[in-house]
């Protein structure tokens, strides 16, 4: 079991919410990021992201109405990367991370792998 855990926090997003509480339910107390206040670095950001196995593509919010905004359908990686670097709302969530992994919790139960 990981005795150490972050979450990538949005508390107005039920799944990151239902998240958190499972996390307390397994006996940790994990970091809480809260990503909108304060945003990933570019490379923290890829960091995160790689260390998921997740290209920007797969962890980007496609439903928020600022991805049609930016016209980010048919942007490159790196362009997407650089558009939730900015704008942090198109990042998916909650991404968590412990000593065993990093994982972008949809659905909730996807933290059991890394615990």
């Amino acid at each position: 079991m990981a005795h150490t855990a972050t979450i990538y926090h949005n508390p107005r997003c039920s799944t990151s919410r239902n998240t958190l509480a499972f996390l307390r339910e397994e006996g940790l107390e994990p970091t809480i990021v809260k990503y909108l206040d304060t945003p990933p670095s570019r490379d923290g950001l890829r960091k995160l992201l790689d260390d998921a196995g997740l290209r920007p593509s797969e962890a980007i919010r496609k439903k928020e109405s600022l991805y049609k905004e930016l016209n980010l359908a048919e942007a490159s990686e790196d362009e997407l990367l650089v558009a939730m670097v900015e704008n942090p709302i198109l990042i998916e969530r909650p991404l968590v991370v412990t000593g065993k992994g990093t994982v972008l919790a949809r659905p909730v139960d996807k933290v059991r792998d890394i615990l």
